[in-house]
């Protein structure tokens, strides 16, 4: 409880500095990109409970000839690389941190079809609410595995603390200035997880 009114309160403090960020990058967004504006997606969060994530959009939605969604690199505009560089896609998740179903900090919520491909030890990620930034986002972001992000998220579940917020917050202020971790190696945001070398699937619309 007393995470939730840090979050609350933390919102209200910046939230006059950023309404106005907020509109402008929805006005943009509008004009590059169309309608919508924002993204949304159904995420795993607290004990792996579903919820509908937003964020700003950042990619097309162009397909190829079996209907399946191109891959990443190609549907990234450049705006949308701007946007994720600075981590300013990820601005309309305070509504999700209003609402009560992500905090500020914490493991970054993932796709759902993962939860079934965790150990029991990577699935701890879960006992605490998801985060617009973690551990694992200021100590490499997409530039480390999946597996060292999950090791980072379990340690942060292990060893949470107000301070340790406020140092993460810290972190994330000097990693996006330095835009330190953006994408893995060869990709333009971060390859599927797949734990056993599966083929990955068509991806979901």
């Amino acid at each position: 409880m007393s995470k939730r009114w840090f979050d609350l309160l933390a919102i209200a403090v910046v939230l006059p500095f950023l309404l106005p960020v907020f509109i402008f990058l929805w006005c943009l967004i509008r004009c590059c990109l169309g309608s919508p504006v924002l993204f949304s997606q159904i995420r795993p969060g607290l004990r792996g409970e579903p919820f509908r994530i937003v964020k700003f959009r950042t990619m097309t939605n162009c397909c190829d000839e079996d209907g399946c969604l191109l891959p990443d690199a190609q549907r990234l505009t450049r705006l949308g690389r701007f946007l994720r560089a600075t981590s300013l896609d990820e601005l309309p998740e305070l509504i999700n941190v209003i609402t009560g179903k992500m905090s500020i900090v914490g493991p970054r919520p993932l796709l759902t079809q993962y939860l079934e491909r965790y150990s029991p030890e990577q699935a701890r990620r879960h006992e605490v609410k998801p985060g617009i930034t973690g551990w694992a986002q200021v100590n490499g972001r997409n530039s480390i595995s999946w597996e060292e992000k999950f090791r980072l998220d379990v340690w942060y579940v292990d060893n949470w603390s107000f301070v340790l917020d406020l140092k993460i917050i810290l972190m994330t202020v000097l990693n996006v200035t330095r835009r330190d971790g953006i994408s893995a190696a060869g990709e333009a945001t971060m390859p599927e997880f797949m734990p056993h070398a599966k083929a990955p699937r068509c991806k979901d619309r």
